[in-house]
């Protein structure tokens, strides 16, 4: 198994898998980064999320989450930090930096 996993989330409807991928791969021994962007910022709302957070380095776009109706200043949600919500350049670092790369 690759020692980095990059997952870019665009669907709102996949936690179980974004979840399971992760688990899976830190399992394995691999690093894992999660970036969320533009209807996939509506899963940072899930009861789940702070859960993943702690297992995978997440971050999420803070103009999608934005335009989904969400304050990136006011409302970091549970597991986040005000540096994880970010731009595409976390996106760009998975790119260039990870061995594997998936999208959900």
């Amino acid at each position: 198994m690759a020692k980095s996993l990059g997952i870019f989330v665009t669907n709102p409807n996949n936690m179980k898998h974004v979840m399971g991928v992760a688990k899976a791969a830190t399992a394995k021994g691999s690093k894992v980064k999660i970036f969320f962007t533009w209807k996939g910022t509506l899963l940072c709302k899930d009861p789940s999320f702070p859960a993943l957070c702690k297992i995978a380095d997440v971050y999420i776009c803070a103009d999608s989450y934005k335009k989904m109706g969400y304050d990136p200043i006011n409302d970091i949600p549970e597991g986040l930090t005000e540096k994880k919500m970010s731009t595409q350049s976390s996106h760009g670092d998975i790119l260039t930096n990870y061995e594997c790369y998936m999208t959900l």
